[in-house]
Parts: structure tokens; C-alpha cells; sequence
């Protein structure tokens, strides 16, 4: 299909030079009515040649330009032919046209950079700031908006090819002038004073104020691709639970760096600002925010490391034995905070410069939403296997992932068992760096989508009734209305800023209700038989953990979390290594399955599964589980409140030995600073004692 539009435009594209040249009309009608065509099934069912060609510096306009052109070569051929000068006014009209685009599109970049604030925002009003809905998209796309507006004119063009009538080029070239002078007066009024959104300094100066009437004191620091969200949003719930806390540490806040991140943030009721520029985040330093939580490493990090008045805590994104999981950069943070001694253990082993004193157990607060194991699948019931297999990562390791080695033998080894109803859901990294591993997942794909079309042939039972995708459409149109996932298509960030004010009250709750209402009625609209690939942010990983009686996945972090189900896992062994030395040299393997490439141990896995006497695990995945996310007691949520409240302690302080220290030095001679003007009172100095900190684990903590 790419290579018939790709040559269907060439064709005609060729066909109108012959057909100007000669001039020879009727080529030239077919072949600029073949050109618009093939535009029209591009922008329809080709969506990605519609990059290529912009990649290949023959995007919309240069295409349209290039058609009109031809077009007015043709007339004016003809005019040498039967009435020479007639249509000159024609191509001076389409000369005028196309300074308007070019005026409109001038018009438009001030018009953004109006628009573009150095403050985007959610979840915060920003009424102070006169933000209006965007501009029309047409208004704001260069080449969407000549393909529309010149649509007349070149209708016109060609009619008066066809006919020799100059009027119809003239009445074409009209409308075109007219939509155009519209849309100009429509981006000019934009630019009036009091149409404008805020200015910068504005901006700035409501941000530090709005920073004095909230006073935060915990954020969520994140930086990363568009792909990576998920790292920052697996913590979201923990963070919100923070403005739970008594007293002033439960001020929670999420600090983001990319401004196309804001809308990747899932849903939550914590105010959220994207601080693109380090001059903006540093205003942070004036504010009352203690501590920032990391959930990964970037390289905008160092960045926020500056800021002295701020402790810095990794929290990380999951926990697993590969390298990653203590990477030397975390020396860089004031704490490391863990899920168990596992890690902790981890990074003594790895000497990465992490000291003891600075790691910090505070179990997995994520995983309140696993459902522990609740026994076998009942007699007659499909079996659910969770395969999650973890992306290839950066080193090209073979062990990192088992997709590329073992994913189909894995996947046909469970299809070929009757009582298996298998879930896919691979990494959302996968393939990012190594093409094999993006074929292999594709090939996966094709295997469940055959085996759901094999198994629907053999069943023919009924599938679930309409209503309950009726029951799922409803739902899904409520969590969207909670979310404020519904925006016009046109909407821009300030657009988003104005949709996305303060949460009403309960909102957050009415979204947990909501959410947890969508996935029942989600696993309720497909048949209990069904193979699923799993690929979008709803359902997510836990709720896959739920309705799985079995797990298989690699060396990652998916293995911890499983651990909480108390379900039996297996790890795919892709590394070359040999079983013993396997399980020797990841601890998360101690307790599962492992499985070699060719999927030969599958049937005897499937077996145990059914039959728990079978199962000679259980108590080996209870003893990991304490080891890799703790005790159970106290619950994780108040490990992670009882170690943001030490840390806001020890930031406090360290702000209070900071004021007395600059309050009792004796200026130098020279020329007077003002002071920086913070947008936030500062802390009183306080003679108070350290308050004990939480041990968290089985460390002693010391400040």
C-alpha cells in the first residue's frame, strides 16, 4: 500500500509537468486530480509516510507548492497559445495567496511563543494568568492549513483549465484570499494586550507565590522519555497518601522537566509543575520543599542535585539483580530507599560508594493493590498465565530478556495447553534498542492473535453479551471524565492548564472507585478463554498480577513485586549460564521455576500450578519475599511517611544550622548584594534536638 500511494504521487506528479509542458489539459486535469487523491488516502490510511516525506524535505507545503506551480505553468502555456496575458491576474492572485500563508504562519510562531509559558502546570488554578482555549489547529499546522485554504484556488485553477474561463480561477483565488485574511485577523486579534496569556516575569512571579500559599514540602522529581512515565507514575499513589500525614510534612508536589510529560502523569490529585528551564527550577531553592523523591537517573538530575536547601532520596522504579538496580550514580543522593535487606545487601556487594548508613528499607507501598494468593484455579477453570517478559536493555546481555531466545517457544508451549488462558504483556521499552527483540515480540503477537482465532473456531460458544461492552464503554467514559483525559484535539498546554485547575475535594477517591469498577468490567467483557496482549497503561501490571494464577518473566523487578501474590513465578533462563549458577547469581531465581529456552519445562510447571501438594516452592517464595520487600509489619506506607518525615526533619534542620551560620558571619568590605528575595518564608531557626531517626530495617540509621 505505502509503495502504490509513493508511486501513485510520483506518477502524477510527472503526469502534470508533461501535461504543462506540452500543455496537454486533460493530462493535466487527471494527473492533479490523481495528485489530490493519493494526498487524501496519505493523510487517511498512511499516516507514517506522512513523516518520510517530511524526513525526505518534501512534507505538505513543498507538495502543494509544487502542484500549484505546475498548475500555473500549464495556464500560462495555454495563454501563449489562445489568449496570452488573460491569465496573468491569476497567478498574481496566487502570488498573494501564498504571502498570506506565509504572513499567517509569521503570525502563528508569535502567537506560540505567547503561548509557550516557562511554567506548565496541573491540578493548580491558573486563573490569575488569562489563559484562553488555542487557536484553531488549522491555524497552527503550516502545511494542513495550505492544503485547506489553497483547496478553492487550486479547484479553481484546474477548472479553468478545463474550460478556458478565467472567472472560475478568479471565484477559486477568492475564497482562498478570503479564508486566509480570516485566519490572519483571527491570530492578530491573539496578539491584542489583553488576549495575551501572562508574560514571563508574570509567569514567574505568580509561581512564586502560588510556591508561598502551598508551601510543599515532598516532591516527585522526574526526567525521561515519553515511553518512561510509567517510573514516575507507579509512585503517584504513595505520594498522594502523603498529604494523609499529620502535621506540615503531607504537602506533596511532582517537579517534572519535559513539558510533553505533564499529560503522561497519570491521574492524581497532587499539583504538578513542569520547570523546563534551570533558571525556573531554582526558584525551588526559596521555597519550603524539603525532600525530592527520584524515581530513576537522567541526566537533568544533576541539575536538581544543586539546590542545597533540598534532600534528595531515590526511590527508584523496581528492584531487581541486574546492575542497574545499584548503579553508582546513586552515591549522588542524600538517601537510597529500598524495599528490603536484599538491596541493601545488593549495594554493600557492589561498592558503588553507597554507605550503609544511607540506605533506607522501606518496603514496596505500591504493591497494596496485589491480591495475595488465594489457592488454585478451580476444576474446569482456564489456568491465567502472566508472561512479562522485561525489555533488552542497554549492555546487549541475552540474559536481560528471554523475548529475543525463548518468547515463542515459551508462548507455543502455553498455547498448546487447552486449559491455558495466557496474558502478554511485554516491557513498553521493548525493541527500543535492539530490532530482534521488537521482532521477536512481533512474531508473539502473531502467535496469540492465531491461537485466539483457532480456539473462538473450536469453541463457538457465546461471548460476553453487548452490554458488557456497554458496561465497559460507560466506565471508561467515567474514569476519562475523572482524569480529565478528554481534551480536543486541538488543545494545547495552556489550553490544558486552563482545563486542569485545582481537583474538586474526593476526587481522588471517586478515581480509585472508578478505576477499580473499569477493570472488572474489563475482564468481564472478554471471554474467560480468551488469549490477551496486554499493551496499553489500562489494565496495568498489578491488575494482570490479580487475575494471574501463574507468572513467567526474567531477571527484573517484575519478579519482586509478583512475590507479594505469594503466587509461584518462573524465570526464563536466556543467560547461558548453567541452572545452579543461574540461581546463584540472581537471588530472585531462589525461589522459581527456571526455565531453559526451549520451554521444556512448561507442561511440569503448568502441573504444579493446578495441584499445590506439587508445588515444592511455597515456603522458599514467603522466605524470599521477607528478604527482598520486608516485613509485613509495620505496612509499607507507614515505613515510606516515617522516612519522609525523618528526611523533611534532617532537611529542616540542616536549613536551621544554615541561617544561624549566615546570620552570625561578618560581611566583607565591598560593594552590598541584595539579598534573594524568597518566595516563601523561611524556616525559623530552631535550637531543638535531632529528633531518633526510624531504623526502616535492620541497619541503625544515624544522620
Amino acid at each position: 500500500m505505502k509503495l502504490l500511494v509513493l508511486g501513485v504521487l510520483a506518477t502524477a506528479f510527472a503526469g502534470q509537468a508533461v501535461g504543462a509542458l506540452l500543455p496537454h489539459v486533460p493530462l493535466l486535469l487527471a494527473a492533479t486530480a490523481g495528485s489530490l487523491a493519493a494526498e487524501g488516502v496519505l493523510y487517511r490510511w498512511q499516516r507514517g509516510m506522512v513523516s518520510l516525506f517530511a524526513k525526505s524535505h518534501a512534507d505538505v507545503t513543498v507538495r502543494h507548492v509544487l502542484r500549484d506551480l505546475l498548475l500555473v505553468v500549464g495556464l500560462l502555456r495555454l495563454g501563449e497559445q489562445h489568449r496570452e496575458g488573460v491569465y496573468a491576474p491569476l497567478v498574481a492572485g496566487l502570488l498573494v495567496f501564498y504571502a498570506l500563508h506565509w504572513a499567517i504562519q509569521a503570525v502563528s510562531v508569535l502567537v506560540r511563543r505567547t503561548r509557550t509559558l516557562p511554567v506548565v502546570t496541573r491540578n493548580i488554578d491558573t486563573s490569575a494568568l488569562r489563559l484562553t482555549p488555542a487557536p484553531p489547529v488549522l491555524l497552527r499546522r503550516p502545511g494542513h492549513r495550505l492544503a485547506a485554504f489553497g483547496l478553492p484556488a487550486t479547484a479553481g485553477l484546474l477548472a479553468t483549465a478545463a474550460t478556458d474561463a478565467p472567472g472560475y480561477g478568479a471565484a477559486g483565488l477568492a475564497v482562498s484570499l478570503a479564508v486566509a485574511l480570516t485566519g490572519l485577523g483571527a491570530l492578530l486579534l491573539r496578539l491584542l494586550p489583553g488576549r495575551r496569556p501572562a508574560a514571563e516575569q508574570e509567569v514567574l512571579d505568580w509561581f512564586d507565590a502560588w510556591l508561598a500559599r502551598y508551601r510543599p514540602t515532598v516532591g516527585l522529581y522526574f526526567s525521561g522519555g515519553a515511553s518512561s512515565a510509567y517510573q514516575a507514575n507507579m509512585w503517584l499513589e504513595p505520594l498522594a497518601g502523603l498529604d494523609e500525614l499529620d502535621g506540615p510534612d503531607g504537602r506533596p508536589l511532582i517537579v517534572l522537566r519535559e513539558r510533553f510529560m505533564v499529560q503522561r502523569i497519570a491521574a492524581t490529585d497532587v499539583p504538578v509543575v513542569c520547570l523546563p528551564k534551570v533558571s525556573t527550577l531554582m526558584r525551588l531553592e526559596h521555597s519550603t520543599l524539603r525532600v525530592l523523591l527520584h524515581p530513576s537517573n537522567s541526566g537533568k538530575t544533576s541539575q536538581v542535585l544543586r539546590i542545597p536547601t533540598i534532600k534528595h532520596a531515590f526511590v527508584n522504579h523496581g528492584e531487581s539483580d541486574k546492575l542497574s538496580s545499584c548503579n553508582p550514580y546513586a552515591k549522588a543522593y542524600d538517601e537510597v530507599w529500598v524495599a528490603g535487606p536484599a538491596a541493601r545487601e545488593r549495594y554493600a556487594l557492589a561498592e558503588v560508594g553507597v554507605e550503609d548508613k544511607d540506605v533506607v528499607e522501606i518496603g514496596r507501598p505500591q504493591l497494596d493493590a496485589v491480591r495475595p494468593y488465594a489457592g488454585p484455579p478451580a476444576t474446569g477453570a482456564f489456568t491465567t498465565v502472566l508472561y512479562a517478559p522485561t525489555w533488552e536493555g542497554w549492555d546487549g546481555n541475552p540474559g536481560n530478556t528471554s523475548v529475543v531466545e525463548a518468547g515463542e517457544n515459551l508462548v507455543r508451549a502455553l498455547l498448546a495447553d487447552p486449559g491455558v488462558r495466557l496474558l502478554y504483556k511485554p516491557h513498553p521499552l521493548t525493541g527500543s534498542v535492539d530490532p530482534r527483540a521488537r521482532a521477536a515480540d512481533l512474531r508473539v503477537r502473531g502467535l496469540v492473535r492465531a491461537a485466539n482465532r483457532e480456539r473462538d473456531r473450536e469453541r463457538g460458544g457465546p461471548r460476553p453479551d453487548a452490554s458488557a461492552a456497554t458496561g465497559l464503554a460507560r466506565r471508561a467514559a467515567e474514569l476519562d471524565r475523572l482524569t480529565a483525559a478528554g481534551f480536543r484535539s486541538a488543545a494545547d498546554q495552556v489550553e490544558r492548564m486552563l482545563r486542569q485547575p485545582a481537583p474538586e475535594p474526593g476526587r481522588a477517591g471517586a478515581v480509585r472507585r472508578a478505576t477499580a469498577a473499569w477493570e472488572e468490567a474489563y475482564w468481564a467483557s472478554l471471554p474467560e478463554w480468551e488469549h490477551q496482549v496486554v499493551t496499553d497503561a489500562r489494565p496495568p501490571l498489578y491488575a494482570c498480577f490479580n487475575r494471574a494464577d501463574l507468572l513467567i518473566s526474567d531477571v527484573s523487578s517484575v519478579i519482586s513485586d509478583f512475590l507479594a501474590s505469594g503466587k509461584p513465578y518462573a524465570v526464563a533462563n536466556t543467560s547461558g549460564l548453567a541452572e545452579d549458577v543461574f540461581r546463584k547469581s540472581f537471588p530472585t531465581v531462589v525461589a522459581a521455576t527456571v526455565l531453559t529456552p526451549d520451554a521444556a519445562g512448561v507442561p511440569a510447571l503448568l502441573d504444579a500450578v493446578r495441584h499445590p501438594e506439587r508445588d515444592e516452592l511455597a515456603d522458599a517464595r514467603a522466605a524470599l519475599a521477607l528478604r527482598l520487600l520486608g516485613p509485613a509489619e509495620p505496612p509499607s506506607r507507614e515505613r515510606f511517611g516515617g522516612a519522609v518525615r525523618d528526611l523533611c526533619a534532617a532537611a529542616g534542620q540542616h536549613r536551621a544550622r544554615m541561617a544561624q551560620r549566615l546570620a552570625a558571619e561578618v560581611p566583607l568590605p565591598g560593594p552590598r548584594r541584595e539579598p534573594a528575595r524568597p518566595s516563601a518564608p523561611a524556616p525559623a531557626p530552631t535550637a531543638a534536638p535531632e529528633p531518633h531517626r526510624h531504623t526502616h530495617g535492620p541497619a541503625h540509621r544515624q544522620s
